[in-house]
């Protein structure tokens, strides 16, 4: 094996990075690289420090290299690694493919110098099937003591484009959070100055109250509280009047290592097709080594995309980048903690939902050539926990929605009315009956049409009546011990589940009040449906806050609600033309710039959504 120098890169232009493991964002060490030996990792200075023998390899999802999403998508030509740091090693590319081995496909031996990275050339590795679906790795073995402070995919391809990145978030009230996510991002930006005039960030302050000290990199625009759809659409229209060439919707809890914007830009500028979307994957802060999703899919309810995938293994890892190197379903949305597109392509500004849905409407409204990216994700609590009457309200009539409004989603009346029975059975066999009730007005408030959403935009009057619904299923601070366990009915013995589902967990049982099971659990398993078969009492804990509620059986309640449901789907069946008819027709309108304008209270603009607007008046301060 021949040691020689390589050459440097010379006018290479930068693909990917590596990202590192981060204080306060995440520091599970298997996201990003697999170490063995003598192999130390320097956080602060990110970098790694290696004794004789020491070998690490980036076969990880924040740091692989998707080269069949690469080639398919950008239509990729030329590529090279470039390695920066001191001492010599042996460098491997492993190749991976669909139902294949990882298999070495290139090594050498280099040696690297404070001054002198090296660079190897990998065209070689380009051609490949149409439908390329291979991913790279790195593998580094030390010779002797060594230093690695980066490595990066390079290619000597120009760009396609160059886009004006304008990264919008929405707050409202969450002043720690927002200015957290804004003095992350100024503090990366300074370190890249190269990229100061091509990504912007705004922050939509939805409830007026957030106080940035002034700053040429961060924008604060106080806006009225129409909740995220409010929030979104204004960051839009003011991100098209920059000029902007396209728009990242962010929630101010997102947290994302900065790199992933870099790495976003960088994939919207080489994109063939110029519509292409970029959807960030979602992880949980508390099992950050987890997906939450991938990207999603609608279709009667929400699909999330390699759900619980566990990125500390690659046989996992594998299979979520062999899986997103293919086109996408007309179906697949991006949730906006991570929704990055361009607007030219933008024909509808969201929906007026308040919050929940205007994502999934949003994405499938448009004509989006959507792409999930590696490493490219947004750490942040889950949903499960945040569970409550108005979460499902929101749920339940944004689904209704969709398919009533968007024509490509018409799934017919009857597939349409097992979408409330099926949030309806959900919730009965939980004892949650005052969700319930909030699922029969979710139906109902649908069936009063698409301009009642615009006449309640700020749903200040539907937030007051569920937060008055809820009583049993608040939360409050746990009074003394947790209320004593039984089990007679095992969840876990088949024979039981059945009669269980076919009594609706008891409903349909005399006496069932008195003899079901009395079970705890966390806020987090509230989704575990088996847990809760033959249960007539739940006590549910939230144990970082310490507090708990407690529902019990009760036939009244789901049958009230049970007949409540009844009603509505024959009211729903029998009026269902007209709605779709009303749903359709208006939702030009109320994704229209004239109505958002109305809405926010803007001087109106005679330009169209797709062209570059004239600039109205607006109250923006600099952060």
């Amino acid at each position: 094996m021949q040691d020689r120098q390589l050459t440097t890169a010379g006018d290479g232009h930068l693909l990917q990075s590596l990202i590192w493991p981060e204080q306060g964002l995440c520091t599970e060490r298997a996201l990003y690289l697999h170490s063995w030996g003598g192999v130390g990792l320097s956080e602060e200075d990110r970098r790694l420090e290696f004794g004789g023998g020491g070998r690490v390899r980036f076969d990880t999802w924040f740091n692989l290299f998707a080269l069949g999403k690469w080639r398919n998508r950008t239509g990729l030509e030329s590529l090279s690694l470039q390695l920066a740091g001191e001492g010599r090693f042996e460098v491997c590319l492993l190749e991976t493919r669909p139902r294949g081995p990882v298999s070495p496909v290139r090594t050498e031996v280099v040696t690297l110098s404070e001054s002198d990275p090296a660079t190897l050339d990998l065209d070689a590795l380009l051609p490949g099937p149409v439908d390329d679906r291979r991913i790279l790795a790195l593998q580094l073995t030390a010779l002797g003591p060594a230093r690695l402070e980066a490595a990066d995919w390079l290619t000597a391809q120009a760009p396609l484009r160059d886009p004006e990145l304008v990264v919008s978030v929405t707050t409202f009230r969450r002043e720690a959070a927002a200015t957290r996510t804004a003095e992350r991002f100024q503090a990366w930006i300074e370190t890249h100055p190269e990229l100061k005039d091509r990504i912007r960030m705004q922050i939509v302050d939805n409830g007026q109250s957030l106080d940035l000290p002034p700053s040429d990199t961060v924008t604060v625009i106080p806006s009225e509280n129409l909740g995220g759809a409010g929030g979104f659409a204004r960051g839009l229209l003011e991100a098209r009047e920059q000029g902007a060439s396209h728009c990242l919707f962010m929630d101010d809890d997102a947290s994302v290592h900065m790199e992933a914007l870099e790495r976003t830009r960088t994939f919207l500028a080489y994109a063939t097709d110029p519509a292409t979307a970029v959807a960030g994957a979602m992880i949980t802060v508390d099992q950050p080594w987890r997906l939450w999703e991938n990207g999603a899919l609608f279709d009667g309810r929400c699909i999330p995309q390699h759900l619980a995938a566990d990125l500390r293994r690659f046989s996992e890892v594998r299979e979520i980048e062999f899986d997103a190197a293919g086109p996408n379903p007309p179906n697949f949305y991006g949730g906006w903690w991570y929704f990055a597109f361009p607007l030219e392509a933008v024909r509808h500004l969201p929906f007026p939902f308040f919050v929940r849905g205007d994502d999934v409407s949003f994405a499938l409204a448009h004509d989006f050539a959507p792409v999930t990216l590696n490493g490219v994700a947004s750490f942040q609590d889950g949903f499960t926990g945040k569970e409550s009457p108005l979460t499902w309200y929101l749920d339940l009539r944004s689904h209704l929605a969709h398919h009533l409004s968007l024509p490509k989603m018409d799934r017919g009346r009857l597939r349409l009315l097992k979408i409330p029975v099926w949030f309806w059975a959900r919730n009965v066999i939980r004892m949650h009956y005052e969700t319930l009730s909030a699922i029969n007005l979710a139906v109902e408030d649908v069936m009063r049409g698409p301009d009642w959403f615009a006449a309640n935009a700020d749903m200040s009057q539907r937030r007051a009546d569920l937060a008055a619904l809820r009583r049993e299923e608040a939360w409050a601070p746990m009074d003394g011990p947790l209320p004593p366990e039984r089990e007679r009915f095992s969840p876990w013995n088949p024979v039981i589940r059945w009669l269980m589902k076919l009594t609706v967990n008891g409903h349909l049982l005399p006496g069932f009040a008195r003899i079901g099971n009395r079970i705890t659990m966390t806020s987090e398993a509230r989704s575990r449906i088996r847990w809760v078969w033959g249960a007539a009492e739940i006590t549910t804990v939230n144990p970082e806050s310490g507090q708990s509620y407690t529902v019990r059986h009760s036939k009244r309640a789901a049958f009230r609600e049970g007949w409540r449901l009844l009603r509505n789907l024959l009211r729903l069946n029998r009026h269902y033309s007209g709605l779709k008819s009303d749903w359709q027709a208006a939702y030009p309108r109320l994704t229209s710039e004239a109505f958002w304008q109305k809405a926010l209270e803007l001087e109106p603009r005679a330009a169209s959504l797709s062209k570059t607007p004239e600039s109205p008046s607006r109250a923006v301060r600099s952060a």
